[in-house]
């Protein structure tokens, strides 16, 4: 059972009420970070357009969100699911684990502010931990994996050659386990997913597991850290 949801249904994610007092402990090792270098293979900012999307599952799209909400040249970015069937892209079917989903977030971002390349190191650094199999940290299942939805070839491309490359440099003290898999859709989460993070910088789940990755962002990437986040344009 995922310490973020249980068979009371989508809303409650509740943590038991101790937490609280001891989350600010808690939060500074929950999340830890992991240095990587820039992608050797991007791609070129002169070739790109007006804007570009990216869809990334790294387990809960609360803190995912998040950290793209915090990210420079990151126009707009939504919580949903990607992965399986529209007619199942709701959160009690997939938090089952059965209906192929996995959590995720589409990010719409400027290429010719921050690049793929760069939305990818920041997923791999600070945004999750690729090491962890149909999991991450204490939410457990395939609607947590660690996944790369690629709309194009060139997305492909970057995305594998950028994994090959970590792998190589020993980036990580276990094998990454993110897959890359073609986008065949991507639906919003309901509305009230939607800008948790900064809605609700409090909520126990949030100090334990996600303010420090906001935290390792401003740290690890301070030319790319926003000190005021965007938000969803458009509730689903």
């Amino acid at each position: 059972m995922s310490i973020r949801a249980s068979s009371f249904g989508p809303v409650v994610r509740f943590v038991i009420p101790m937490l609280v007092a001891l989350a600010p402990a808690l939060s500074s090792c929950a999340e830890s970070a992991t240095v990587v270098p820039a992608p050797a293979l991007d791609e070129p900012a002169a070739a790109a357009g007006a804007s570009e999307t990216a869809v990334l599952a790294g387990g809960c799209f609360w803190g995912v969100q998040g950290v793209y909400q915090y990210t420079k040249g990151v126009k707009k970015v939504l919580s949903g699911y990607s992965g399986g069937d529209r007619s199942t892209a709701q959160y009690e079917k997939v938090g089952t684990g059965r209906t192929g989903h996995a959590e995720s977030v589409e990010i719409v971002f400027d290429p010719k502010e921050i690049s793929y390349g760069e939305i990818l190191r920041i997923y791999f650094s600070v945004a999750h931990d690729p090491t962890q199999f149909d999991r991450q940290g204490p939410d457990v299942g395939t609607q947590y994996r660690s996944a790369i939805f690629y709309a194009d070839a060139s997305q492909q491309r970057i995305a594998q050659a950028y994994i090959s490359q970590l792998e190589k440099a020993r980036a990580f003290a276990r094998p990454i386990v993110t897959r890359v898999d073609p986008l065949k859709g991507f639906f919003a989460a309901e509305a009230y997913h939607q800008d948790f993070l900064v809605h609700n910088p409090t909520y126990p789940y949030i100090v334990i597991n996600d303010l420090p990755k906001i935290v390792n962002l401003k740290r690890l990437f301070p030319d790319q850290y926003r000190d005021k986040p965007v938000l969803t344009a458009v509730a689903p």
